[in-house]
């Protein structure tokens, strides 16, 4: 029988201004462990630490420019694009545009503060 999932839990975040991250599944909200689906509206000028998961990350943006700065450079992920990041790879998501952003992040597995390994302060 299907499951319904009534509303997500929000999410404390990590960043330079106050990002809502609200989990739909995951280990918070529905206890999932082997995915997560969350959708974060974050501000402009929001800047979370640099990162090196252990999961892979598959980001569609809704609203707004979402930046992804990698060890190669940057890539600018607009309204109606996606980018996947790997497992291991290092990775930092800033919304520096006009008016922010809106995203939908899947985890896999679920996103987990042990395993997001983000860069010290």
């Amino acid at each position: 029988m299907p499951t319904l999932i009534a509303g997500p839990s929000v999410i404390a975040a990590a960043g330079t201004k106050p990002k809502r991250i609200e989990e739909y599944a995951g280990r918070v909200n529905s206890g999932h462990a082997g995915v997560s689906v969350a959708k974060m509206t974050s501000p402009e000028g929001w800047l979370e630490p640099g990162q090196r998961p252990e999961f892979e990350e598959i980001t569609v943006v809704l609203r707004g420019m979402l930046r992804v700065e990698h060890e190669g450079g940057a890539l600018e992920v607009r309204a109606g694009q996606a980018v996947v990041c790997r497992p291991g790879e290092w990775v930092r998501y800033s919304t520096p545009e006009s008016g922010g952003a809106e995203y939908v992040a899947v985890c896999l597995p679920a996103f987990s503060p042990d395993t997001v390994h983000r860069d010290p302060d």
